[in-house]
């Protein structure tokens, strides 16, 4: 074993939603510092683990982490299952206490008996964002490794779990394909993303969708968004399709620009209501106000699978490039994944990013409106909430007003 002269002691937490990769990454970073001779400590449930251990509910040595993750009994003893394993096995949370600094002072008092030389954190942009800002308070060292469903941290074309939440969801289109063929029903399928529509964008051309609407060109469900929908429909009908399949990104807002726990139901309502209108004016248009439309909510599903092979290999290259980061002693660094190899930035950009965007109520890192991938949609066909004026005149569209009150 190579061993080297300088030990360190690193920390190491999952901090925010979980994801598919987590424990990949973890797993490679403990098993690149043992060969190193340094040990790795695990900090449970987040940046809460320090205030923990500043409670004594933990000892320094229990924290250590095993080169394989578990001492399992038998035969079976010394089994390497992290890279398989969805979840975080040190649990995820992400809190910021800056309302009451009797917490943070916690935090950072555990920190300190721990005696840690550098901290990796596996966030998303909110995680890094909080964790930063401690760092600064505490004067910690830092190695941010990006993850979250929703791509959405600024710099890297990849983060941890993304790849397989988009496999998830073009998994559950394929399937919901066959019922609405069969039924002849309209699927709305709302995935998650926050304020970003890298996965139902992705997942929405793998899965075959022909209406995606996210919230870097659909920011809400105005009129000419539902007139474009039911106009899409029409065009598939026909062209002989009795049934349609629509991708929503949680993200969407409805027409008065607020928030909806559920923005698929709303975006039902929304076409059911439209359609009526629809078939008053034009009666060509009146199968529509026949529509079966039904919504499937994936939830939490989308980051509970155990990672594809690509999360894996991502995961692993990451958590590897962070202890490399640390060996040369090049701190305050995101690893991240540029032009097809691992690379690093430097973390204070890119907080500074996502504290402007943050402040701003934006995302840190949205779609490209004139992108690659949503040229490729709109070459397919698929209708991408484009404004179009609506067919209604006003005065028409006026008289059937309460209809969307």
């Amino acid at each position: 074993m190579f061993t080297n002269q300088t030990s360190k002691k690193i920390g190491i937490l999952t901090s925010g939603g979980d994801c598919p990769g987590l424990n990949a990454v973890i797993r490679a970073v403990v098993k690149a510092s043992k060969l190193k001779g340094w040990d790795v400590y695990g900090i449970p449930y987040g940046t809460d683990g320090f205030i923990d251990i500043a409670r004594g509910k933990y000892q320094s040595e229990d924290l250590i982490l095993t080169k394989h993750g578990y001492n399992l009994p038998g035969i079976l003893k010394g089994l390497d299952v992290l890279q398989f394993l969805s979840g975080s096995i040190l649990g995820s949370l992400s809190r910021g206490y800056t309302e009451h600094p009797e917490m943070t002072e916690a935090i950072l008092k555990g920190y300190e008996i721990l005696g840690l030389d550098v901290l990796i954190v596996i966030g998303g942009d909110g995680s890094l964002d909080i964790v930063y800002d401690l760092a600064q308070q505490g004067n910690w060292k830092l190695i941010a490794v990006p993850k979250t469903i929703d791509n959405d941290v600024p710099f890297t074309e990849w983060a941890v779990g993304f790849n397989t939440a988009v496999d998830i969801v073009t998994q559950a289109l394929y399937d919901l394909t066959f019922t609405a063929a069969s039924h002849e029903r309209v699927m709305i399928v709302e995935v998650m993303g926050r304020d970003a529509g890298h996965l139902a964008l992705h997942a929405g051309i793998a899965g075959g969708a022909d209406i995606i609407l996210i919230p870097e060109l659909t920011p809400t469900l105005n009129l000419d968004v539902i007139d474009g929908c039911c106009h899409q429909l029409e065009n598939l009908r026909a062209d002989g399709r009795q049934f349609a399949l629509i991708v929503i990104s949680e993200g969407v807002r409805n027409q008065q620009n607020e928030r909806e726990k559920y923005i698929g139901d709303y975006f039902a309502r929304r076409l059911g209501e439209y359609s009526q209108v629809l078939c008053k004016v034009d009666h060509g248009f009146c199968h529509l106000n026949q529509m079966d439309i039904r919504v499937s909510v994936l939830g939490h599903l989308q980051r509970s699978r155990p990672p594809l092979s690509l999360d894996r290999l991502l995961a692993t290259v990451f958590g590897i490039k962070a202890v490399e980061l640390i060996e040369q002693e090049q701190y305050d660094q995101v690893v991240v994944w540029r032009e097809g190899q691992v690379q690093s930035v430097s973390l204070k950009p890119i907080i500074n990013i996502i504290k402007k965007c943050h402040a701003e109520n934006r995302c840190a890192y949205p779609v490209d409106p004139d992108g690659f991938m949503v040229k490729t949609a709109r070459s397919l066909g698929i209708y991408l909430g484009e404004t179009n004026s609506c067919i209604l005149p006003n005065s028409l569209f006026f008289d059937h007003l309460p209809l969307f009150i």
